[in-house]
């Protein structure tokens, strides 16, 4: 079909399905709160009758377990006679909106401003959900591939039973192509097919040199405290200039992509005298090397602490994993480290928290030569990048191993400034019509083979 008559019939829906997104970021789908747990049932109601609504006979609400998981959504169409199915991934549960007065515009009340919709779940990920019905209400009667919409209602926290959903429904879910609604474009008019995703290994660390505190007059100067311990061991993490120091952790190349120090600075809020750590270009320090993060420490408070040795410290550390490595070899590798440099003999206790695999996706074939196609004419001729990400997905790994042979596609609807998961998530209106566009365009040159 002419890419001019679908651009036609998108903005036609445009306005219903704008109706659609906000209905949908009213409700108030935290799936990490349970006080909210029919919110998510609520808004899985929701996502539900919107397919149900356009055909989808074969609609249901599964959870993994009777005593846990959160509701997702299957909705399916069979693929005519001869022709591929498509299964399109989303979720419908939100990230917390934290401190209400910290919002421009109240998080649950969906507000346009400059071009974008202001509100939590706005682009991560009910945009994502909004955008394949977009493309099955643009084809219609047109429609030539079959579709099953999968809308997961957990992704915010973790996809813990996501691996037994897809093992009890495989048969439901077995498709030619996935697509995965769930990540961005590189830029406000430059789409992105994401190919690389870091891995995560999250370990509590816990550092003690002493039974009890004792005062620090007596005793400072000849037994080491347990934050002077901690905090000598995770500097040796990083080298001077801000590479991680663990031996044995992969590295490899990056798209061959600019990323200016101006954008960069500017999108990760840095402070204008802050060097950038790290070697190597920006996008493999970004995309393809392993990062090293102390999320959270434990130890006395300044306010009230007294004259003492404190005798345990905590830290909380966070590393995400290059593509191409494997969490086993990550965590062995750091616990490796950690064994090593912890000082003066303290004892040292490594706490697994949760792992998730790097992924790496072979972005060749039919499938994605469609995709190329159909973003480089919804963005009038641009080309998309192949973009990492330097964050962790970890149910991508899930379903590329589930589905070995389907052709999986990661897109979705973010832009730089999006701020998933942060105050004022907003998403951007254009870049929203072109994604609705090019994902019509998908279906349609995948119906023809």
């Amino acid at each position: 079909m002419d890419i001019e008559e679908l651009r036609s019939r998108v903005q036609a829906e445009l306005p219903r399905l704008r109706s659609d997104l906000e209905d949908l970021v009213r409700i108030e789908s935290v799936s990490a709160d349970p006080a909210r747990a029919a919110e998510v049932q609520r808004s899985a109601e929701a996502v539900a009758a919107l397919f149900r609504g356009e055909g989808f006979e074969d609609t249901a609400i599964v959870s993994a377990r009777e005593d846990g998981g959160a509701p997702a959504v299957i909705a399916r169409k069979p693929a005519p006679e001869g022709r591929p199915t498509v299964l399109l991934y989303a979720h419908h549960d939100v990230q917390p909106e934290n401190d209400h007065a910290e919002w421009t515009s109240p998080p649950f009340e969906p507000t346009e401003r400059d071009g974008r919709l202001f509100a939590r779940g706005s682009a991560d990920d009910k945009a994502g959900i909004v955008a394949h019905l977009a493309a099955v209400r643009a084809l219609g009667d047109d429609l030539g591939v079959g579709v099953t919409v999968f809308v997961e209602g957990e992704e915010e926290v973790g996809s813990d039973t996501l691996p037994d959903l897809l093992r009890e429904h495989a048969d439901t879910l077995r498709a030619d192509v996935i697509v995965i609604a769930d990540s961005g474009n590189w830029d406000i008019g430059v789409p992105a097919l994401t190919t690389s995703l870091r891995g995560l290994v999250r370990v509590d660390v816990t550092v003690r040199t002493l039974t009890h505190a004792v005062h620090s007059g007596m005793w400072g100067g000849l037994v080491p405290d347990a934050l002077m311990a901690l905090v000598r061991l995770l500097a040796s993490l990083h080298d001077d200039a801000g590479d991680v120091a663990v031996a044995g952790l992969h590295s490899g190349p990056a798209a061959d992509v600019e990323y200016p120090a101006d954008r960069l600075r500017a999108e990760s809020g840095a402070n204008p005298g802050v060097e950038l750590i790290g070697t190597g270009s920006a996008v493999e320090r970004l995309w393809t090397r392993p990062a090293l993060t102390v999320t959270g420490v434990d130890a006395p408070r300044v306010d009230g602490a007294s004259n003492t040795l404190t005798p345990v410290a905590r830290a909380k550390i966070s590393l995400r994993v290059a593509p191409g490595d494997t969490t086993a070899n990550a965590l062995a590798c750091l616990r490796r480290h950690l064994e090593t440099h912890v000082p003066w003999g303290a004892e040292l206790a490594v706490d697994l928290v949760d792992t998730g695999e790097a992924t790496r996706i072979d972005a060749t074939g039919p499938a994605y030569d469609a995709a190329r196609r159909a973003f480089t004419e919804a963005w009038d001729g641009t080309a998309p990048v192949d973009m990492g990400v330097g964050g962790s997905i970890p149910f991508i790994a899930e379903f590329l191993e589930s589905f070995p042979e389907a052709s999986v596609l990661v897109t979705g609807v973010e832009d730089p400034d999006t701020r998933a998961h942060g105050i004022d998530e907003g998403l951007h209106l254009a870049e929203f019509e072109r994604v609705c566009l090019a994902e019509t365009r998908l279906l349609d040159l995948l119906a023809g083979g």
